[in-house]
């Protein structure tokens, strides 16, 4: 375990879900060897994902400013955990929270089923980035229209309401907020 970064660890069940606060965020990487990569967020309770490229490579010196970037815009009262990966691509952990406010979780090695909704997130976005594809061809701009796809397509868990909607509602009610 890395110094000062929790292992994620099973969390009280709240309203059938296995996370304590509706607030918390899933991050991964989507690579490949030499070709430009990106980082998916996806918010756990709406499901609403942001898609950020990290055009300077993955050493945490390469990914800490962007992602922090796009972790500062998210609301700060949405901003309480972020679970990522064992990669090395994080290890500047201590920085990003400092920066942002939210704890950074690490999950234990090969489990992935810690973060579950990144894994099934992850399973959507092949289909518009499938593995082995030139992340170089996509902009930021091609990043966001994907979210956005991927942000309003209606989602059975939500009985059939699309993350937008559902993180429009955590955005305006206070109640979901508090925990």
């Amino acid at each position: 375990m890395r110094p000062s970064a929790g292992a994620v660890t099973p969390a009280p069940v709240s309203r059938g879900c296995p996370w304590p606060l509706p607030t918390h965020c899933s991050r991964d990487l989507r690579s490949r060897p030499r070709l430009s990569l990106c980082s998916g967020a996806i918010q756990r309770t709406s499901r609403y994902t942001t898609i950020v490229a990290l055009p300077d490579g993955i050493k945490a010196e390469q990914v800490t400013p962007h992602l922090t970037r796009n972790l500062l815009g998210i609301p700060p009262r949405l901003r309480r955990t972020l679970t990522w990966d064992r990669g090395r691509e994080i290890a500047e952990h201590q920085a990003i929270t400092a920066e942002t406010g939210m704890p950074i979780y690490l999950c234990q090695p090969r489990s992935p089923w810690q973060r579950g909704t990144n894994e099934n997130t992850n399973r959507l976005l092949r289909q518009y980035l499938p593995k082995g594809a030139d992340l170089h061809t996509f902009s930021q701009v091609d990043l966001d229209a994907i979210a956005h796809e991927l942000n309003h397509r209606p989602r059975k868990i939500h009985g059939y309401r699309t993350p937008a909607e559902v993180y429009a509602d955590l955005l305006n009610s206070g109640d979901a907020l508090t925990a």
